[in-house]
Protein backbone atom coordinates (compact mmCIF):
# COMPACT_ATOMS: atom_id res chain seq x y z
CA UNK A 1 0.00 0.00 0.00
CA UNK A 2 1.43 3.42 -0.99
CA UNK A 3 1.51 6.43 1.28
CA UNK A 4 -1.18 7.96 -0.95
CA UNK A 5 -3.59 5.29 0.29
CA UNK A 6 -2.92 5.63 4.00
CA UNK A 7 -5.98 7.82 4.53
CA UNK A 8 -9.10 5.69 4.61
CA UNK A 9 -12.01 6.01 2.24
CA UNK A 10 -14.17 6.68 5.29
CA UNK A 11 -12.33 9.95 5.91
CA UNK A 12 -12.71 10.94 2.30
CA UNK A 13 -16.41 10.12 2.37
CA UNK A 14 -16.84 12.14 5.56
CA UNK A 15 -15.11 15.10 3.97
CA UNK A 16 -17.28 14.76 0.89
CA UNK A 17 -20.56 15.05 2.76
CA UNK A 18 -22.17 18.45 3.18
CA UNK A 19 -22.44 18.97 6.95
CA UNK A 20 -25.27 20.98 8.50
CA UNK A 21 -23.28 22.20 11.51
CA UNK A 22 -19.69 22.63 12.57
CA UNK A 23 -17.83 19.45 11.68
CA UNK A 24 -14.09 19.19 12.24
CA UNK A 25 -12.05 16.54 10.45
CA UNK A 26 -8.33 15.84 10.59
CA UNK A 27 -7.26 15.63 6.93
CA UNK A 28 -4.05 15.80 4.90
CA UNK A 29 -3.90 18.84 2.62
CA UNK A 30 -4.32 16.65 -0.49
CA UNK A 31 -7.50 15.07 0.89
CA UNK A 32 -8.80 18.49 1.91
CA UNK A 33 -8.34 19.64 -1.67
CA UNK A 34 -10.11 16.51 -2.88
CA UNK A 35 -13.03 17.24 -0.56
CA UNK A 36 -13.14 20.87 -1.73
CA UNK A 37 -13.18 19.84 -5.39
CA UNK A 38 -15.88 17.29 -4.68
CA UNK A 39 -18.02 19.94 -2.98
CA UNK A 40 -17.57 22.29 -5.93
CA UNK A 41 -18.58 19.56 -8.39
CA UNK A 42 -21.65 18.78 -6.32
CA UNK A 43 -22.71 22.39 -5.96
CA UNK A 44 -22.36 23.53 -9.58
CA UNK A 45 -22.87 21.44 -12.71
CA UNK A 46 -20.75 23.95 -14.67
CA UNK A 47 -17.59 22.91 -12.81
CA UNK A 48 -15.31 20.64 -14.83
CA UNK A 49 -11.91 19.19 -13.94
CA UNK A 50 -9.31 18.57 -16.63
CA UNK A 51 -5.67 17.53 -16.66
CA UNK A 52 -3.15 14.78 -17.27
CA UNK A 53 -3.87 11.53 -15.39
CA UNK A 54 -6.50 13.09 -13.12
CA UNK A 55 -9.16 10.49 -14.00
CA UNK A 56 -8.80 6.81 -12.99
CA UNK A 57 -5.32 7.46 -11.54
CA UNK A 58 -6.56 10.37 -9.44
CA UNK A 59 -3.60 12.56 -10.35
CA UNK A 60 0.07 12.07 -9.55
CA UNK A 61 -0.60 13.22 -5.97
CA UNK A 62 -4.07 11.59 -5.78
CA UNK A 63 -5.76 14.97 -5.28
CA UNK A 64 -8.54 14.00 -7.72
CA UNK A 65 -8.84 10.41 -6.50
CA UNK A 66 -12.30 8.83 -7.09
CA UNK A 67 -13.74 12.03 -8.59
CA UNK A 68 -14.04 10.63 -12.11
CA UNK A 69 -15.56 7.47 -10.68
CA UNK A 70 -18.24 9.51 -8.92
CA UNK A 71 -18.85 12.31 -11.44
CA UNK A 72 -18.00 10.66 -14.75
CA UNK A 73 -15.45 11.32 -17.52
CA UNK A 74 -17.40 14.28 -18.93
CA UNK A 75 -16.81 16.27 -15.77
CA UNK A 76 -13.41 14.89 -14.71
CA UNK A 77 -11.45 14.61 -17.94
CA UNK A 78 -8.06 13.11 -18.68
CA UNK A 79 -6.31 15.25 -21.27
CA UNK A 80 -3.37 14.78 -23.63
CA UNK A 81 0.06 15.82 -22.39
CA UNK A 82 -0.32 19.35 -23.76
CA UNK A 83 -0.50 22.15 -21.19
CA UNK A 84 -1.13 24.85 -23.77
CA UNK A 85 -4.03 22.81 -25.10
CA UNK A 86 -5.44 22.25 -21.61
CA UNK A 87 -5.52 25.97 -20.82
CA UNK A 88 -6.68 26.89 -24.32
CA UNK A 89 -9.59 24.46 -24.03
CA UNK A 90 -10.41 25.88 -20.60
CA UNK A 91 -10.58 29.40 -22.04
CA UNK A 92 -13.08 28.21 -24.65
CA UNK A 93 -15.13 26.38 -22.02
CA UNK A 94 -15.21 29.48 -19.82
CA UNK A 95 -16.50 31.53 -22.76
CA UNK A 96 -19.32 28.99 -23.10
CA UNK A 97 -20.34 29.35 -19.46
CA UNK A 98 -18.43 26.52 -17.77
CA UNK A 99 -16.08 26.84 -14.79
CA UNK A 100 -13.08 24.66 -15.69
CA UNK A 101 -10.40 23.65 -13.19
CA UNK A 102 -7.11 22.68 -14.84
CA UNK A 103 -4.34 20.70 -13.19
CA UNK A 104 -0.74 21.35 -14.19
CA UNK A 105 0.95 18.13 -13.13
CA UNK A 106 4.13 19.80 -11.86
CA UNK A 107 5.20 23.44 -11.49
CA UNK A 108 7.88 23.32 -14.18
CA UNK A 109 5.38 22.04 -16.74
CA UNK A 110 3.35 25.25 -16.67
CA UNK A 111 5.60 27.06 -19.10
CA UNK A 112 4.24 25.46 -22.30
CA UNK A 113 0.97 27.14 -21.27
CA UNK A 114 2.61 30.48 -20.41
CA UNK A 115 1.43 32.20 -23.59
CA UNK A 116 -2.17 31.02 -23.16
CA UNK A 117 -2.18 32.15 -19.52
CA UNK A 118 -0.49 35.54 -19.83
CA UNK A 119 -1.64 36.76 -23.26
CA UNK A 120 -5.10 35.19 -23.50
CA UNK A 121 -6.55 34.09 -20.16
CA UNK A 122 -5.30 37.12 -18.21
CA UNK A 123 -6.41 39.67 -20.80
CA UNK A 124 -9.66 38.27 -22.20
CA UNK A 125 -11.97 40.14 -19.82
CA UNK A 126 -10.23 43.50 -20.30
CA UNK A 127 -10.06 42.94 -24.05
CA UNK A 128 -13.85 42.65 -24.13
CA UNK A 129 -14.44 45.55 -21.72
CA UNK A 130 -15.81 43.23 -19.05
CA UNK A 131 -18.37 41.53 -21.28
CA UNK A 132 -16.62 38.15 -20.92
CA UNK A 133 -15.57 36.60 -17.62
CA UNK A 134 -12.88 33.96 -17.27
CA UNK A 135 -13.78 31.69 -14.31
CA UNK A 136 -10.79 29.40 -14.85
CA UNK A 137 -8.76 27.85 -12.02
CA UNK A 138 -5.30 26.48 -12.75
CA UNK A 139 -4.02 24.19 -10.00
CA UNK A 140 -0.23 24.19 -9.77
CA UNK A 141 1.60 21.79 -7.40
CA UNK A 142 4.77 23.77 -6.67
CA UNK A 143 7.89 23.97 -4.54
CA UNK A 144 10.58 21.65 -3.28
CA UNK A 145 11.24 19.23 -0.44
CA UNK A 146 10.16 16.13 -2.39
CA UNK A 147 13.53 14.99 -3.76
CA UNK A 148 12.47 15.24 -7.41
CA UNK A 149 14.34 16.05 -10.60
CA UNK A 150 14.54 19.24 -12.65
CA UNK A 151 11.19 20.94 -13.54
CA UNK A 152 9.44 19.23 -10.62
CA UNK A 153 10.37 21.50 -7.68
CA UNK A 154 10.18 25.06 -8.94
CA UNK A 155 8.36 28.12 -7.59
CA UNK A 156 7.21 30.19 -10.59
CA UNK A 157 4.72 32.41 -8.72
CA UNK A 158 6.41 35.73 -9.53
CA UNK A 159 6.00 35.29 -13.30
CA UNK A 160 2.23 35.25 -12.92
CA UNK A 161 1.91 37.74 -10.07
CA UNK A 162 3.50 40.24 -12.46
CA UNK A 163 0.69 39.67 -14.98
CA UNK A 164 -2.33 41.94 -14.60
CA UNK A 165 -5.64 40.09 -14.83
CA UNK A 166 -4.60 37.01 -12.87
CA UNK A 167 -5.31 36.17 -9.25
CA UNK A 168 -2.84 33.99 -7.31
CA UNK A 169 -3.42 32.15 -4.05
CA UNK A 170 -1.56 29.51 -2.05
CA UNK A 171 -2.91 27.66 1.01
CA UNK A 172 -0.60 26.50 3.78
CA UNK A 173 -3.06 24.39 5.78
CA UNK A 174 -5.67 21.72 5.00
CA UNK A 175 -8.45 24.01 6.26
CA UNK A 176 -7.42 26.79 3.90
CA UNK A 177 -6.98 24.31 1.04
CA UNK A 178 -10.55 23.01 1.46
CA UNK A 179 -12.15 26.44 1.47
CA UNK A 180 -9.82 28.36 -0.85
CA UNK A 181 -10.22 25.92 -3.75
CA UNK A 182 -13.99 26.36 -3.56
CA UNK A 183 -13.68 30.15 -3.40
CA UNK A 184 -11.27 30.13 -6.34
CA UNK A 185 -13.72 28.10 -8.43
CA UNK A 186 -16.50 30.57 -7.57
CA UNK A 187 -14.39 33.52 -8.74
CA UNK A 188 -15.29 35.03 -12.11
CA UNK A 189 -11.63 35.91 -12.66
CA UNK A 190 -8.84 33.46 -13.52
CA UNK A 191 -7.11 32.10 -10.42
CA UNK A 192 -3.75 30.33 -10.28
CA UNK A 193 -3.95 28.03 -7.28
CA UNK A 194 -0.45 27.18 -6.07
CA UNK A 195 -0.45 24.02 -3.94
CA UNK A 196 2.64 23.34 -1.77
CA UNK A 197 3.26 19.76 -2.78
CA UNK A 198 5.59 19.08 0.15
CA UNK A 199 2.61 19.64 2.48
CA UNK A 200 0.16 17.36 0.65
CA UNK A 201 0.36 14.58 3.25
CA UNK A 202 0.60 16.68 6.38
CA UNK A 203 -2.61 16.56 8.39
CA UNK A 204 -4.48 19.39 10.03
CA UNK A 205 -7.99 20.24 11.28
CA UNK A 206 -10.56 21.18 8.66
CA UNK A 207 -13.85 22.78 9.64
CA UNK A 208 -16.12 21.56 6.85
CA UNK A 209 -18.90 23.97 7.82
CA UNK A 210 -17.23 27.26 8.73
CA UNK A 211 -14.67 29.49 7.08
CA UNK A 212 -14.19 33.01 8.44
CA UNK A 213 -11.40 34.07 6.04
CA UNK A 214 -11.86 35.56 2.58
CA UNK A 215 -9.91 34.21 -0.39
CA UNK A 216 -7.64 37.23 -0.85
CA UNK A 217 -6.77 37.85 2.78
CA UNK A 218 -3.57 37.36 4.72
CA UNK A 219 -3.69 36.45 8.37
CA UNK A 220 -1.54 36.39 11.47
CA UNK A 221 -1.05 32.75 12.45
CA UNK A 222 1.26 33.37 15.42
CA UNK A 223 1.46 36.52 17.53
CA UNK A 224 4.69 38.08 18.72
CA UNK A 225 6.31 41.42 19.50
CA UNK A 226 9.95 41.42 18.37
CA UNK A 227 10.07 40.37 14.69
CA UNK A 228 7.51 39.72 11.93
CA UNK A 229 7.99 36.77 9.57
CA UNK A 230 6.02 36.74 6.31
CA UNK A 231 5.60 33.84 3.87
CA UNK A 232 3.22 31.61 1.98
CA UNK A 233 2.56 27.95 1.24
CA UNK A 234 5.10 25.48 2.61
CA UNK A 235 7.27 28.35 3.84
CA UNK A 236 4.72 29.13 6.55
CA UNK A 237 5.59 25.85 8.27
CA UNK A 238 9.29 26.76 8.13
CA UNK A 239 8.52 30.17 9.64
CA UNK A 240 6.51 28.55 12.44
CA UNK A 241 9.46 26.25 13.18
CA UNK A 242 11.79 29.24 13.29
CA UNK A 243 9.39 31.13 15.56
CA UNK A 244 9.24 28.20 17.99
CA UNK A 245 13.03 27.98 18.17
CA UNK A 246 13.31 31.75 18.61
CA UNK A 247 10.79 31.65 21.46
CA UNK A 248 13.03 29.19 23.27
CA UNK A 249 15.82 31.75 22.97
CA UNK A 250 13.70 34.58 24.31
CA UNK A 251 12.63 36.23 21.02
CA UNK A 252 8.93 36.80 20.38
CA UNK A 253 8.13 36.24 16.70
CA UNK A 254 4.91 37.03 14.81
CA UNK A 255 4.11 35.01 11.66
CA UNK A 256 1.92 36.22 8.79
CA UNK A 257 0.54 33.74 6.23
CA UNK A 258 0.07 35.60 2.94
CA UNK A 259 -2.47 33.11 1.50
CA UNK A 260 -3.02 35.44 -1.48
CA UNK A 261 -0.11 36.48 -3.70
CA UNK A 262 -2.09 38.68 -6.09
CA UNK A 263 -3.69 40.73 -4.78
CA UNK A 264 -1.77 40.86 -1.49
CA UNK A 265 -3.66 41.87 1.63
CA UNK A 266 -1.19 44.25 3.28
CA UNK A 267 -3.33 45.30 6.25
CA UNK A 268 -2.25 42.52 8.68
CA UNK A 269 1.34 42.77 7.41
CA UNK A 270 1.64 46.50 7.98
CA UNK A 271 -0.13 46.30 11.35
CA UNK A 272 2.36 43.65 12.43
CA UNK A 273 5.38 45.60 11.18
CA UNK A 274 4.22 48.74 12.99
CA UNK A 275 4.13 46.64 16.17
CA UNK A 276 7.43 44.76 15.85
CA UNK A 277 9.52 47.19 13.79
CA UNK A 278 11.43 44.33 12.17
CA UNK A 279 10.42 42.01 9.36
CA UNK A 280 11.79 39.05 7.40
CA UNK A 281 10.03 37.92 4.21
CA UNK A 282 10.74 34.39 2.98
CA UNK A 283 9.96 32.15 -0.01
CA UNK A 284 11.42 29.16 -1.81
CA UNK A 285 11.71 31.02 -5.13
CA UNK A 286 14.88 32.85 -6.20
CA UNK A 287 15.08 36.24 -4.52
CA UNK A 288 15.73 38.50 -7.51
CA UNK A 289 12.54 40.27 -8.71
CA UNK A 290 10.45 38.11 -6.39
CA UNK A 291 7.25 38.35 -4.34
CA UNK A 292 9.36 39.03 -1.20
CA UNK A 293 11.01 41.88 -3.13
CA UNK A 294 7.61 43.46 -3.80
CA UNK A 295 6.51 43.01 -0.18
CA UNK A 296 9.77 44.52 1.11
CA UNK A 297 9.33 47.56 -1.14
CA UNK A 298 5.71 48.06 -0.09
CA UNK A 299 6.55 47.80 3.61
CA UNK A 300 9.28 50.38 3.13
CA UNK A 301 6.87 52.72 1.35
CA UNK A 302 4.05 52.46 3.89
CA UNK A 303 5.73 51.71 7.22
CA UNK A 304 9.20 53.23 6.87
CA UNK A 305 9.07 55.21 10.10
CA UNK A 306 8.02 52.12 12.05
CA UNK A 307 11.05 50.10 10.95
CA UNK A 308 13.91 49.54 13.40
CA UNK A 309 15.90 47.58 10.79
CA UNK A 310 15.90 47.05 7.02
CA UNK A 311 13.36 44.61 5.62
CA UNK A 312 15.28 41.38 5.09
CA UNK A 313 14.61 38.62 2.58
CA UNK A 314 15.30 34.88 2.74
CA UNK A 315 14.88 32.94 -0.49
CA UNK A 316 16.12 30.26 -2.79
CA UNK A 317 19.34 31.13 -4.56
CA UNK A 318 19.39 32.87 -7.95
CA UNK A 319 20.27 29.66 -9.79
CA UNK A 320 18.28 26.93 -11.52
CA UNK A 321 16.87 24.44 -9.03
CA UNK A 322 19.67 21.98 -8.23
CA UNK A 323 19.68 18.16 -8.27
CA UNK A 324 17.68 16.55 -5.49
CA UNK A 325 20.72 15.81 -3.32
CA UNK A 326 21.39 19.55 -3.07
CA UNK A 327 17.87 20.76 -2.42
CA UNK A 328 18.42 21.15 1.32
CA UNK A 329 21.29 23.53 0.64
CA UNK A 330 19.16 25.49 -1.83
CA UNK A 331 15.84 25.79 0.01
CA UNK A 332 15.43 28.18 2.94
CA UNK A 333 15.13 26.40 6.27
CA UNK A 334 14.56 27.50 9.86
CA UNK A 335 18.28 28.13 10.38
CA UNK A 336 18.47 30.59 7.47
CA UNK A 337 15.34 32.35 8.72
CA UNK A 338 16.77 32.58 12.23
CA UNK A 339 20.03 34.00 10.87
CA UNK A 340 17.97 36.79 9.26
CA UNK A 341 16.08 37.29 12.53
CA UNK A 342 19.42 37.71 14.34
CA UNK A 343 20.54 40.27 11.75
CA UNK A 344 17.31 42.23 12.14
CA UNK A 345 17.64 42.26 15.93
CA UNK A 346 21.27 43.40 15.71
CA UNK A 347 20.35 46.81 14.25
Amino acid sequence: MSRHDTVTDELTDAAASAPQESEIRELPLAKALNAGLRKALEDDDRVLLMGEDIGPLGGVFRVTEHLQRDFGPKRVMDTPLAESGIVGAAIGLAMRGYRPVCEIQFDGFIFPAFDQITTQLAKMTARHHGAISMPVVIRVPYGGHIGAVEHHQESPEAYFAHTAGLRLVSPSTPHDAYWMIQEAIQSDDPVLFFEPKSRYWHKGPVDLASNPAELHSSKIVRTGSDVTLVGHGAMVNVLMQAAEIAAGEGTSVEVVDLRSLSPIDYVPILESVRKTGRVVVASEAPGFVSIPSEIAATITEHAFYSLEAPVLRVSGFDTPFPPAKLERAYLPDADRVLEAVDRALAY
